[in-house]
């Protein structure tokens, strides 16, 4: 498996995730151009991608569809309701848009969405399966509930939200309503809830984690990775043995490759 997170955090997200011959995006909310660029730096064409898949309708998530859909024809899908309620639905190909089953087959890989909790029509996260490997993403997450726990467990490789700190959410220029969503139960994970809710799943012998959704306002990524890695050394985990954490960024690609 080979996944890399193309761009991550309020301006827009996009990845890829490569198993064996198999390509998928996970969100298109960069433009249609910076996707290009990021695959072919990767030695996918994007007319390999297999299909995108959409995590919700807010703008970060989508931007890049209805050019993508229109140049390149790629399959999109998303439950019914975040189709309806997307922005570009009236620009995408009918042709391209498919209504996001419990689970499906492409290639060697299946995928498993769930619901979580986000101030969306119908969000969701995903569990991608091939062989014994097992990649899940979960990001614009307010709350982990226990059924998204149980989703997340298990997992090779996490692509898991750490959006804010709040003291510096708190102590910011965000006006109030803005500061309450981000912080309500249908918002963003803090960089402490992040690290307790990495502490308390069930793990492989080893797990990569990739902290993403990192504001830009609210957070930085040392921050991020400093307070998650704290967290998990007092819950007696040991970093780069049981969990390796990787951040990400708006404006460059983290891969991680050859995970067996």
């Amino acid at each position: 498996m080979k996944l890399h997170v193309l761009a991550s955090g309020s301006s827009g997200n996009s990845t890829c995730i490569q198993f064996g011959d198999t390509n998928i995006l996970v969100d298109a909310g960069i433009s249609a151009r910076r996707v290009k660029t990021g695959l072919d730096a990767i030695g996918v064409a994007v007319e390999d991608v297999s299909a995108v898949f959409v995590t919700h309708e807010h703008t970060d998530h989508i931007s890049g569809l209805a050019m993508l859909t229109k140049k390149y024809h790629l399959p999109v899908y998303a439950k019914p309701a975040t189709l309806a309620a997307m922005s570009c639905r009236d620009l995408l190909p009918p042709a391209c848009c498919r209504e996001l089953p419990d689970s499906l087959d492409i290639g060697n890989l299946r995928i498993e969405p769930f619901s979580i909790s986000h101030d969306a029509a119908d969000p969701v996260g995903f569990n991608f399966f091939s062989g014994q490997t097992k990649c899940s993403f979960a990001t614009d997450i307010g709350f982990v509930t226990d059924s998204v726990r149980k989703r997340l467990e298990n997992s090779d490789v996490l692509v898991f939200e750490s959006n804010h700190d709040v003291d510096m959410l708190q102590t910011g220029s965000y006006p109030w309503y803005l500061k309450k969503r981000i912080l309500g139960n249908r918002g963003h994970l803090s960089n402490n809830d992040c690290g307790w809710a990495l502490a308390r799943m069930a793990k492989k012998q080893h797990t990569d984690v990739f902290l993403a959704h990192i504001s830009k306002e609210n957070n930085r990524p040392d921050v991020a990775e400093s307070t998650v890695s704290r967290i998990l050394e007092e819950a007696g985990l040991n970093l780069g043995e049981d969990i390796t954490l990787h951040v990400t960024y708006p404006d460059r690609m983290v891969s991680l490759e050859n995970q067996e």
